[in-house]
């Protein structure tokens, strides 16, 4: 099991994780968090109603793994169109972002807090020389998914990935390539992203 997923009888999933593997994923899940930024009722704890009514930004983020994590909706870089096909595109997004961003944020954020609790939860007396085996419920496996696709995704984008064929590259970077340990970070979780698919698989 040591590095893949397996699936568990019942449902879920499991994985054994050293000690530093528990801690680059955790670095990692804290880093998305702190990039993804605090939620409308963490700025205004005192109102209730705050979330429920907040509206979301309408221009997309200036950060590029965040444009990643948050793409617009109605632009297709792949097609061009008029300048005022453009500008439709830029309104319908924009209002578009303005009610759905602040969920998706939210969602991302609980999914990279759910990863950090698992990966807390598991105890001192559990994680011996060999690390640990976590387990994950139905449920937790989804929020481990969706957290690990984020994580690829915001180091892809440090890493200027855009298709397949950027990705086959990395696998010829020299030791000394100071992108390298990001690198195998971004196909450690890979690897991890696609054994927990196979657990999920019918």
């Amino acid at each position: 099991m040591p590095g893949t997923f397996e699936p568990l009888p019942g449902g879920g999933a499991a994985v054994a994780l050293d000690d530093v593997e528990i801690s680059i994923i955790r670095s990692l899940a804290v880093q998305l968090l702190e990039l993804i930024g605090p939620g409308p009722a963490e700025d205004t704890p005192d109102d209730p109603l705050a979330e429920l009514f907040a509206e979301g930004p309408s221009e997309p983020p200036a950060d590029p793994v965040l444009k990643r994590l948050f793409p617009d909706a109605y632009s297709d870089p792949e097609q061009p169109s008029s300048p005022r096909d453009a500008e439709e595109q830029r309104a319908y997004s924009a209002e578009f972002r303005r009610y759905t961003e602040n969920d998706l944020r939210a969602g991302k954020r609980d999914n990279a807090l759910a990863v950090i609790r698992s990966l807390d939860a598991l105890s001192s007396a559990s994680v011996g020389e060999g690390g640990a085996v976590l387990k994950l419920s139905p449920e937790e496996s989804q929020q481990w998914l969706s957290a690990l696709n984020d994580l690829r995704l915001a180091i892809g984008s440090r890493l200027e990935i855009t298709d397949e064929e950027d990705s086959d590259l990395l696998y010829r970077l020299p030791d000394e390539d100071p992108r390298k340990p990001m690198v195998m970070a971004y196909l450690w979780l890979g690897g991890l992203q696609e054994t927990l698919v196979g657990t999920l698989m019918p």
